[in-house]
């Protein structure tokens, strides 16, 4: 509720009257009116033309001893300040940081009584909070002016034809740049950083006709993170291809390439892509953290029991073990969580992948590269006369690579893949419609995982609420369990004001016993195996999303939007 809004104070006439913001007799015509029509006494005031909103905050300030700041001028904030405060936080809160006094920092808001902003803010600058009073409407207008300076300053300094005068050799450390540096090195730099810092998996340059904009994708999402006048977007465009060694004059194809970046002794590796559209070459940069740190299945989101039923099937001696889902559903994390699981001395483990996301020490990881004809196929066959005991293919995408998996997997190697189908029945048909013998699949799988990837609520905001009869309904549970807590997300600066942190996986695990292997050999349905295999006692990724709703992880909004394609 802002200050505003104290329009419902039921003494907001008494104490405008002692401001003398309006007279007792102005006082007694909105009382008469408000019993004949109802109504706010405070809207009452505002529609006869006795007052403004401007005019309810002020007295209320005066009355509570808060500075009102009636013009707040972009000119008078430190532009250095608002770095600190994300942007879609400060436009969410209404509120703008102005400048350091005595020590501390003075920040204006529309509502100094909100619960927790004075905390946040707190939390966020590490400094002790003053608040002023402004208006909502020049709190925004100083916004929009010091946030857009910000960037403005920066684009405005790039110059409108580019020169290849940068020393490219070897990773570009994004913290060592200097005041010499060119304005465009700058900006992407900072791009980059901040890209990083935020935990982004992509950066997405988009040109309009007048314009462009950056988007992030934070934790599966597309945030909007700029949009700039279109002047400077060939700059940009082109210092982003010369660090991805591509071709800057070619504008008329697409092109992909790979940046190599340092920051905090950290190596980033990025896969760039552009494409030419109508008003200019469109970039998507792909952010791969190097750590080399992988996850176990039970920090990844597998429940305790699907972890040990997982890897009671990666120990097997030999057959073919899938992961499906559709791109960006953590498939390969699955896999190399499973690859560190098998890990040993005693096994000699070999995989081709496109690109090598994870480093593992003690296995042989190999690269795919089209331009020299060395594709998934042919480093399998490869990989056959290495003596491997387990071989990991980044994805099955054709027939031939399918059948050279699963022969492998019927001559005494265990074989890990990923696959893109909705679920794990549909695994088995995709197989077949690539071409694949129902009976080689029915011989060789062993199970199959699917996966989606959901945002966590963010813990430090989340909010207990009561579902409504129709969310209740989408869960489709027979029965509440009496302990049952739903949360919605709710946005503090913790979370950039997105209500979530993070992502955890939900799945489906569909294990092959005899039953499933005769209906696979019949080339049954998808949606048959699926039925047969429920029965059987699979968890769907619905019912594994729920799980996680009622343990307080996720929102029920976040598993609808998830997993809506698959009911």
């Amino acid at each position: 509720m802002t200050l505003v809004h104290d329009r419902h104070n039921p003494r907001i006439g008494e104490i405008l009257v002692a401001s003398n913001v309006i007279t007792e007799t102005q006082l007694e015509q909105a009382l008469k009116f408000q019993q004949k029509d109802g109504g706010l006494l405070g809207d009452v005031l505002i529609r006869k033309n006795f007052i403004t909103e401007a005019d309810i905050i002020k007295a209320l300030c005066t009355q509570m001893d808060i500075p009102f700041i009636e013009d707040l001028k972009a000119l008078d904030i430190e532009p250095t300040l608002v770095s600190a405060i994300p942007l879609n936080y400060a436009k969410s809160r209404e509120i703008i940081p102005m400048k350091i006094s005595n020590g501390e920092l003075i920040v204006a808001v529309s509502d100094p009584f909100h619960p927790t902003v004075v905390r946040d803010l707190e939390l966020q600058t590490g400094m002790r909070v003053r608040l002023v009073v402004s208006t909502p409407q020049k709190i925004q207008e100083a916004i929009n002016r010091v946030y857009e300076r910000n960037t403005s300053k920066m684009v405005d300094s790039i110059g409108g034809d580019f020169e290849d005068t940068f020393d490219l050799e070897g990773p570009i450390d994004l913290l060592e740049g200097t005041e010499d540096d060119a304005p465009v090195i700058k900006f992407v730099n900072s791009l980059l950083f901040r890209a990083i810092k935020e935990k982004a998996s992509d950066i997405h340059i988009e040109p309009f006709e007048k314009e462009f904009a950056v988007r992030f994708r934070v934790d599966g999402v597309l945030i909007d993170v700029i949009r700039q006048p279109k002047r400077a977007h060939a700059s940009i465009s082109s210092r982003i291809k010369v660090m991805g060694m591509l071709d800057i004059a070619e504008k008329r194809l697409p092109q992909d390439g790979r940046i190599k970046v340092k920051i905090a002794g950290n190596d980033i590796d990025i896969r760039l892509s552009t494409v030419p559209t109508s008003f200019g070459e469109r970039i998507v940069m792909r952010i791969l953290e190097q750590t080399g740190n992988v996850l176990e299945l039970g920090q990844l989101g597998f429940s305790q029991e699907s972890a040990h039923a997982v890897e009671k099937l990666i120990f097997k001696k030999y057959g073919i073990i899938l992961v499906t889902g559709p791109t960006g559903s953590g498939k390969s994390t699955t896999l190399s969580a499973c690859l560190v699981k098998l890990n040993s001395p005693t096994r000699n483990i070999m995989t081709v992948e496109d690109p090598i996301e994870y480093q593992i020490p003690g296995i042989n990881q190999v690269q795919v590269n089209s331009k020299i004809d060395l594709s998934f196929a042919r480093a399998l066959r490869a990989f056959l006369r290495q003596n491997p005991d387990i071989i990991m293919v980044g994805e099955i995408r054709d027939k031939e690579t399918a059948e050279i998996a699963i022969n492998a997997s019927l001559t005494g190697h265990l074989v890990l893949s990923t696959l893109h189908t909705n679920d794990a029945a549909g695994a088995t048909t995709r197989l077949s419609d690539m071409g694949v013998e129902p009976f080689l699949v029915a011989s060789s799988l062993l199970g199959v995982i699917a996966q989606r990837l959901i945002r966590r609520v963010c813990f430090k905001c989340r909010v207990r609420h009561e579902p409504s009869d129709f969310q209740l309904g989408e869960l489709a549970l027979k029965r509440l369990p009496p302990d049952a807590t739903f949360y919605r997300a709710e946005g503090c600066p913790h979370c950039s004001q997105t209500g979530y942190s993070g992502r955890t996986v939900i799945h489906e695990l569909l294990v092959i016993d005899d039953t499933l292997r005769s209906l696979i050999v019949r080339n049954s349905d998808a949606g048959i195996v699926k039925k047969a295999a429920i029965a059987a006692g699979m968890t769907t990724l619905r019912e594994d999303g729920v799980k996680k709703v009622l343990q307080g992880i996720t929102t029920i909004d976040e598993l609808m939007r998830a997993t809506h394609a698959e009911e």
